[in-house]
């Protein structure tokens, strides 16, 4: 499979003040039809910068060439000083012709949801797969470090493993960046009386991410994940491109 790149000019402005200017600047790309929030994303992320308030991109040319293995490309000094985020890139989005994969912000709008929260995250892989009539509650979770973490729960199935409220909010409570789930639309995430799961994690200002697939291409832990969404004004739930950086063996 051919590797594409991006190649920009791109001025990013901080919430606490001051912004950042690079020109010429390269990342890694998981396929030739990336939209330019989710080269954003991977910008951002390739920096490791944070309380970024918002992002410009000009000049984008996408173009075939070979991933180098290191977060930005050689015009640019802090992508030098940069490590190494080299692996294959997992596609984890599931098509349009197979009903997609959404992403759900809380608060209900996507402009106040940061860069950070949804790009490289280091993911945890939580399987419960064939768990499709039993909750997943705290138990399930907590041999695992969330902190800063994208929780990907691999259910196997449609309406596989609900997540419990109290699971929700020991998430929550423990600091994790993302969850996400392969469960069709939000069965996965509703409690056994409702969506009270769901509204845990979003009132707590934690994304939600629903209809990943390619779960099982994941290795417990290790694994970089990206769901960047496009910044709409007052949408809360949007189709997204979802992937994943697998560290090489």
């Amino acid at each position: 499979m051919t590797d594409h790149r991006a190649s920009f000019d791109a001025r990013i402005t901080f919430g606490n003040g001051g912004d950042l200017a690079v020109h010429g600047f390269r990342v890694d790309l998981p396929g030739p039809d990336a939209a330019e929030d989710e080269i954003a994303a991977l910008f951002v992320a390739s920096l490791g910068l944070l309380m970024t308030d918002g992002v410009e991109l000009d000049n984008v040319e996408i173009f075939a060439e070979p991933h180098k293995g290191t977060r930005g490309g050689p015009s640019d000094r802090a992508a030098q000083a940069a490590p190494a985020a080299g692996g294959a890139l997992v596609e984890l989005a599931r098509p349009p012709a197979d009903g997609g994969t959404y992403l759900v912000a809380p608060g209900g709008d996507l402009t106040g949801l940061p860069l950070a929260r949804t790009a490289e995250l280091p993911a945890v892989v939580v399987r419960v797969a064939g768990a499709e009539a039993r909750e997943i509650g705290v138990g399930a979770l907590a041999a695992f470090d969330v902190r800063g973490r994208a929780v990907l729960l691999h259910t196997g199935a449609p309406g596989g493993g609900r997540l419990t409220p109290e699971a929700a909010s020991w998430l929550a409570g423990r600091g994790a960046s993302l969850v996400g789930t392969d469960a069709d639309g939000l069965d996965g995430l509703h409690g056994v009386g409702g969506s009270a799961a769901l509204d845990v994690l979003l009132a707590a200002g934690v994304p939600v991410v629903e209809r990943l697939a390619g779960l099982d291409r994941l290795p417990p832990t290790g694994a970089l994940f990206t769901a960047a969404p496009p910044l709409l004004e007052g949408v809360g739930r949007v189709s997204v491109r979802a992937f994943a950086r697998v560290p090489e063996a």
